[in-house]
């Protein structure tokens, strides 16, 4: 299998966003390279790609407390603490693996939302 590319990414994640209502995506810049996602101008998600020269493609999510350091014990070469946001408990995960599980950055996606919308909107997911 092989590595996904930025755009397959992006792609990728516009998909599992079409799911949740009113989510909003801005590129934030001229180059494209990464994306925010928002729902009501909160950020709940940012797409990454060789952030500061790292090379990598990454998602960086808002988690619930604890679940950043669950899933770095569980996997810390998939998941990782993201500059800027992971001393505040967001997650990061790798998207440049050929093993990327999108079913499970779909459900990492879909918290991410919960935590950020407003709860009447987040409970149309229910």
């Amino acid at each position: 299998m092989a590595r996904p590319t930025a755009r397959a990414c992006k792609s990728k994640l516009e998909r599992i966003c079409a799911r949740l209502p009113e989510v909003e995506m801005d590129t934030g810049g001229v180059d494209n390279r990464h994306a925010v996602y928002k729902i009501r101008n909160k950020n709940f998600a940012w797409f990454t790609d060789d952030h500061h020269g790292d090379g990598r493609l990454g998602l960086h999510l808002k988690a619930a407390p604890g679940e950043q350091e669950t899933l770095m014990n569980t996997d810390a070469e998939r998941y990782f603490v993201p500059p800027y946001l992971g001393p505040r408990g967001w997650v990061g995960v790798w998207l440049d693996r050929d093993d990327v599980d999108w079913a499970e950055v779909a459900e990492l996606m879909t918290e991410a939302y919960r935590l950020t919308a407003p709860k009447r909107l987040a409970a149309t997911l229910d």
